[in-house]
């Protein structure tokens, strides 16, 4: 395969710099006929906090950051609030794919998806090329258990972007990718998981954990002799030959009174700045691991809404967890015995939270309806559409909660779409994916229909 383009990076802008103040000589004051006059105070330069000014300092590289504290976290914040209500879709066309599960930006124009199908493949956002990615296949033969249907349901860069860890042709195994080319590096078959794999964590460059079905949690460190060593070939078949590993460490999910038999892991989530990792069971347990060369466990917490808990993500500026389940998103900080945000519902037909994101104080929510929704954490209320189009509108109530409909994609229109949902025309996609590229200012989201025995596929791009 071609190799593909160099992963975009979140540039910061170059730093304001401070404009020169006008010298002036205070400690000599002026005298007249009738005595020596107080000294005049040093004018000081009117601050200058507009969009503009600011602007215009970062183009001429001036030195005004020191002046004004705090204002690229406000301006930055400012953009967060209002990106959402000025996206626009574009929907991409993915064939007959069945529902995407997982997704990842590569660079400015590729995402790399996985589907439920057990299809790897490559998106340019621009063209509409859709390029397949071969899996990797296990040493021996494949588990009894194991079912392709089931698909891929995580896919996840490390914090270097050199290399992309997801499933394998397996989906109980770990598949490790060298980027940008996407070359094969090395499988985890050996010793890992006995089920599907849910869910991937990146603790470092090299080292990755795998959360599964089996109801345990694996770590697996790759070694830099696989790293730096070069792909070698088969002289007759011409494929790649990659190296099979085993997992450092595994450890069971603790098995709740409850529900015994359904502590799968469904979703992971690594704080970098506490060494941490956040997992989700679907007995209804968020579990906290310390995370060095092996998991040790640290505390499980019931979480207050049961049902259906399948994604999570982490915030590092709030040190705040977001889980979302059937009807809700609940907010956890590990290390407050009572938590201080109230949690979210999202009113969207109980179809449920599929995807979440953080970024700055602000959750991005995909339902289960097709619909996107943006939470300020801060202020502890949904993003509002504004009160009217016009601009001459008078300033008011900003009006309803913002919500970005998602267009109709793909249905397989089968026997079982006739016989079951008696040939519904429109069926709502299910956001099981979503991802930002933030230095583009653009949403890539995906999914298909949520009933499991429907065919289908959704893919847009917000910008």
């Amino acid at each position: 395969m071609a190799p593909l383009q160099t992963g975009s990076r979140k540039r910061k802008a170059p730093a304001p710099q401070e404009a020169a103040a006008g010298s002036s000589s205070p400690g000599s004051a002026a005298v007249d006929a009738d005595g020596p006059l107080p000294p005049k105070k040093p004018k000081r330069p009117a601050a200058r906090r507009s969009l503009v000014d600011y602007l215009k300092g970062r183009e001429v590289a001036a030195r005004v950051r020191a002046g004004l504290p705090g204002f690229d976290g406000e301006l930055r914040g400012f953009a967060v609030r209002k990106l959402p209500e000025l996206l626009r879709e574009r929907e991409l066309s993915l064939g007959t794919l069945n529902k995407v599960f997982a997704s990842q930006w590569l660079n400015a124009r590729q995402v790399v998806c996985g589907t439920k199908c057990n299809t790897l493949f490559v998106v340019d956002v621009q063209s509409g090329q859709i390029t397949r990615i071969p899996l990797m296949r296990d040493r021996g033969p494949p588990p009894a258990r194991a079912q392709p249907s089931c698909g891929i349901h995580a896919i996840e860069l490390n914090p270097s972007k050199t290399l992309l860890a997801t499933g394998g042709e397996n989906p109980n195994s770990l598949a490790i990718y060298r980027l940008p080319t996407l070359d094969p590096m090395c499988l985890g078959d050996r010793h890992g998981h006995k089920d599907w794999i849910f869910a991937i964590a990146w603790m470092s460059d090299t080292v990755a954990v795998s959360g599964s079905r089996d109801g345990t949690l694996a770590l697996w460190k790759i070694d830099p002799d696989i790293i730096q060593g070069s792909i070698s070939w088969h002289s007759d078949a011409g494929l790649p030959v990659y190296a099979h590993i085993r997992p450092r460490d595994v450890e069971n999910i603790p098995r709740a009174s409850t529900n015994p038999s359904n502590r799968k892991v469904r979703a992971l989530a690594f704080s970098a700045k506490n060494q941490e990792l956040g997992a989700v069971s679907l007995d209804g347990y968020f579990h906290l691991w310390k995370a060095r060369n092996t998991l040790s466990r640290l505390l499980s917490i019931r979480l207050p809404y049961c049902r259906e808990n399948v994604c999570l993500t982490y915030c590092d500026e709030l040190s705040l967890y977001a889980v979302g389940s059937q009807s809700h998103v609940s907010f956890l900080d590990p290390r407050q015995r009572q938590q201080n945000i109230r949690p979210l519902c999202s009113r969207e037909g109980g179809t449920g939270v599929r995807s979440l994101s953080f970024y700055e104080h602000i959750v991005t929510v995909g339902t289960g309806h097709g619909s996107l929704l943006f939470y300020d954490v801060r202020a502890q209320k949904f993003l509002e559409e504004r009160a009217s189009a016009s601009p001459y509108s008078s300033p008011g109530h900003a009006g309803r909660k913002l919500k970005l409909t998602c267009g109709r994609g793909w249905l397989n229109h089968d026997d079982l779409w006739v016989n079951y949902f008696g040939g519904i025309g429109e069926f709502p996609n299910a956001l099981y994916t979503h991802c930002y590229n933030w230095p583009e200012m653009k949403l890539f989201v995906a999914g298909g229909p949520l009933p499991s025995g429907l065919h289908g596929n959704y893919a847009g791009l917000w910008s």
